[in-house]
C-alpha cells in the first residue's frame, strides 16, 4: 500500500491546485445521499495466522438497509464551463455468506462499520441538455483509497481483527439526474460503480504471525439524495 500513497498524495494535491487557482470554482455544492448497494463476487486468496491458505470466491452481501446503513457525501466545486472537482467519501459494506466463512475457516469475515471509500472526484454536468427544464444530467469519475473496518476472527482464534485498514487503491464511477427545487436546493438520483483493490492483515493470537486477505471488491449503488448550491 506504501507505494500508493504518493501518487494518491499527488492527485488530491493537484485537484487542491486546480480548484484554488480558478477564479470560476466558485460554486460549491454539498451533497448527502442515500440508497441501496450491492456488491459483486470476488476471488479472496492469502492465510490464517496459524499459517492455513485459503482462495475462494465469496458471495459478498451489501444489506443496505441494515444497520450501519449505507450512505455517503460530497463536496464540489463548479466552475462556469461546468467542471467539477471535489472530493466524496461513501460508506459501503461487504459480508461475507456463511458457506464462505466455513470454507475459509473464519467466524466473521465483513466490512461493515464500512467499506468505506474515499476519492478525488472530476465531474462534467449539462444544463441544457434539456432546454427549459429543471432536470440537469452529471457523470464523473473518482480515485482514492479504500480505508474499510475490517472485522475478522478466525475460527477457534481468541484475537478478532477489529479495526479500520487502509488496504488500496479505489476507482469510482458515478451517472446522475439532478432536479433544481430552486436556485440553491436540488434533489438527484444517480447510479455508482467502485471498484477497490484491498490487502488486509488479520490479526494474530500471541505466538502467530499476522495472516492475510486480499480481494478486489466491486460494489454498485443506486442513490438518491438532496444537493445544496451557494
Amino acid at each position: 500500500m506504501s507505494h500508493l500513497m504518493p501518487n494518491l498524495i499527488k492527485t488530491a494535491a493537484a485537484a487542491a491546485m486546480l480548484m484554488a487557482a480558478s477564479p470560476a470554482a466558485a460554486e460549491l455544492e454539498l451533497s448527502l445521499y442515500l440508497g441501496t448497494q450491492t456488491a459483486s463476487d470476488s476471488d479472496a486468496s492469502g492465510y490464517l495466522p496459524d499459517g492455513t491458505p485459503f482462495n475462494r470466491n465469496v458471495d459478498w452481501k451489501g444489506k443496505a438497509f441494515e444497520n450501519p446503513y449505507y450512505y455517503g457525501g460530497r463536496a464540489m466545486w463548479w466552475t462556469n464551463s461546468n467542471l467539477g472537482f471535489g472530493i466524496e467519501g461513501t460508506h459501503t459494506k461487504a459480508y461475507a455468506s456463511a458457506a464462505d466463512r466455513a470454507a475459509i475457516g473464519v467466524d466473521r469475515l465483513e466490512f461493515t462499520d464500512g467499506h468505506n471509500i474515499f476519492t478525488a472526484n472530476v465531474m462534467k454536468r449539462f444544463p441544457d441538455a434539456f432546454a427549459g427544464s429543471n432536470f440537469t444530467p452529471y457523470a464523473g469519475a473518482g480515485i482514492g483509497i479504500a480505508v474499510p473496518h475490517v472485522d475478522i476472527l478466525a475460527s477457534g482464534a481468541s484475537n478478532r481483527t477489529y479495526g479500520y485498514e487502509t488496504t488500496g487503491l479505489a476507482l469510482r464511477g458515478i451517472a446522475g439526474m439532478k432536479y433544481a427545487l430552486s436556485d440553491n436546493w436540488s434533489l438527484f438520483g444517480e447510479y455508482q460503480i467502485v471498484w477497490s483493490d484491498n490487502d488486509v492483515t488479520i490479526d494474530p493470537d500471541p505466538g502467530e504471525t499476522p495472516g492475510k486477505l486480499r480481494t478486489e471488491l466491486l460494489t454498485h449503488a443506486v442513490n438518491v439524495g438532496i444537493s445544496y448550491n451557494f
